[in-house]
């Protein structure tokens, strides 16, 4: 790709989630501009064209081209029981309290391809919680979320998520919960007998369920305050009286529009009562 003006490039981009939201209805407008930038133009490297706008003439005429563009704008970065003390610390604070509830709704925003739903129903079926919830697992790629379905992961990553899980206070061998067969694991079918996945975009989309957890990790450092406000205001929304929110390590709800509608929990790992 030949060397561009930098003030060019930043109207190219804006130009070109104009063009997507027009013609796809996804809003990347409200993103972080900086790992916005890098992910498209790595992108216009990857798709052999020359420059931002030459990119977004294919969008434009070619679907297929959008959702190719798609999977570089959300690049799934994921592993199971990812940060084990969060998990660690779900499972000592806020399970107790969600035990006290005849049923349970928890919603994992942004999903990706699936690694944390899978971990939040191995630890909910521990605590014997699993039969009684309802996990809403949501995100705006539909390949994403077909792998997520699949539940199929990658021989080689094993070993991380089983030390992930051993950390995060698992109680079972991690190895009962797949089959391990042609450098891939299938996951237990019946962890995602209730869940549900769904297309879903914080950008665009309203609240469709009270829940009694919300699970955002790793999202809202792709937004800018804009949308991370418009984010909260639907957390905020969904949860019920006194509900939880999970978010991820380098995220807070400080400095929001909502950080007086929240209580920090055990704030070392962004966890979060409503007030």
């Amino acid at each position: 790709m030949p060397q561009q003006n930098v003030a060019s490039v930043d109207i190219e981009l804006r130009l070109l989630m104009e063009a997507i939201y027009l013609k796809y209805s996804y809003d990347f407008r409200d993103y972080a501009l900086t790992s916005q930038k890098r992910r498209v133009l790595h992108a216009v490297r990857q798709m052999g064209c020359p420059t931002v706008s030459a990119l977004q003439e294919k969008v434009l005429h070619d679907p297929a081209t959008f959702m190719q563009l798609l999977q570089y704008l959300t690049i799934p970065v994921s592993q199971m029981f990812r940060d084990p003390t969060y998990f660690l610390a779900l499972r000592q604070e806020v399970i107790p309290f969600l035990k006290t509830y005849p049923s349970l709704k928890i919603w994992i925003a942004g999903c990706s391809t699936g690694e944390e739903v899978y971990s939040m129903a191995i630890m909910l079926k521990e605590e014997g919680l699993l039969d009684r919830s309802i996990i809403y697992a949501t995100d705006i790629n539909p390949e994403s979320l077909d792998r997520a379905r699949k539940g199929v992961f990658a021989l080689e990553h094993l070993k991380t998520y089983t030390a992930n899980y051993q950390k995060a206070g698992g109680t079972c061998s991690f190895s009962d919960y797949y089959t391990a067969a042609y450098n891939a694991a299938l996951f237990d079918r019946s962890l995602i007998e209730n869940i549900t996945f769904a297309d879903h975009s914080l950008a665009t989309d309203s609240v469709f369920a009270e829940t009694h957890l919300v699970c955002c990790r790793n999202v809202l450092i792709y937004f800018n305050k804009t949308l991370q406000d418009r984010a909260f205001g639907l957390f905020h929304e969904s949860l019920c009286h006194r509900g939880f929110l999970g978010l991820g390590s380098k995220e807070s709800i400080d400095f929001s529009s909502y950080s007086s509608s929240f209580e920090p929990l055990v704030k070392k790992e962004r966890i979060f009562r409503k007030l």
